[in-house]
């Protein structure tokens, strides 16, 4: 059940595994969106394609810049090389939005992945210092791309934690992810907790190489109807 069934939701970095797996699902939802690139072309190809899997014109395509402009929200789905960059060229189309940092940033070596350490403390909180008049929320950090854009995967037994300074806004994004993954979406604290929240995902990246799987996160100890958000 979709909480804001005429939400246009811009995703920035549309054209990226885990930016489509998320329009994908929103989409899916009931929702409008349109999967933002560098590259206009490659954005309209990608809507194209999920388009015809959602089985309705619900997705396009557009420039990130042209995507962000007049979206209800804007979901950041990029790597973390250039993000600042990124985030300060985009700064006048996301003014007085919600943005949601989907943002992990990672690094790999001969040891595997780690957390990069963010002068602002996570990317989250960076997007935030550069944009000050957006509502920033972080989420969606520990969903598996490809299961996002597989239409037989059930994620309702996954968890979404969800960070941010602004109740309203938390609610808000935590709606969104019911729609996502149909299940259950947690409240986990401050925007502060990003710095803890995006490295954290660098742990699902090596249990899943360990064990040749696609982990996803569960809390225990909470009732099934947290995260239930009324519309």
């Amino acid at each position: 059940m979709t909480a804001h069934p005429s939400c246009r939701i811009a995703v920035v970095g549309g054209t990226g595994p885990q930016g489509r797996g998320l329009g994908y699902r929103l989409a899916r939802a009931g929702h409008l969106v349109v999967l933002g690139s560098r590259d206009a072309g490659r954005a309209e190809a990608a809507a194209e394609e999920l388009s015809r899997q959602v089985g309705a014109a619900r997705v396009t395509g557009a420039t990130n810049l042209a995507a962000a402009t007049d979206a209800d929200v804007v979901l950041l789905a990029v790597p973390y090389d250039g993000h600042a960059d990124l985030v300060t060229g985009l700064a006048p189309a996301l003014a007085d939005s919600l943005v949601v940092s989907c943002v992990n940033p990672l690094g790999f070596d001969r040891h595997g992945p780690y957390g990069v350490a963010v002068p602002a403390g996570s990317a989250a909180e960076e997007a935030a210092e550069l944009v000050p008049s957006a509502t920033v929320v972080g989420a969606f950090h520990h969903l598996a791309a490809p299961l996002l854009l597989d239409p037989d995967a059930d994620l309702s037994h996954e968890d979404v934690l969800v960070c941010g300074d602004d109740v309203v806004a938390k609610e808000r994004v935590m709606a969104l992810a019911v729609d996502v993954t149909g299940g259950r979406a947690l409240d986990a604290g401050r925007l502060r907790l990003a710095r803890q929240l995006e490295p954290l995902t660098a742990v699902l990246i090596s249990v899943n190489k360990r064990y040749k799987t696609r982990s996803g996160l569960a809390l225990t100890g909470l009732a099934p109807a947290v995260g239930k958000v009324p519309a």
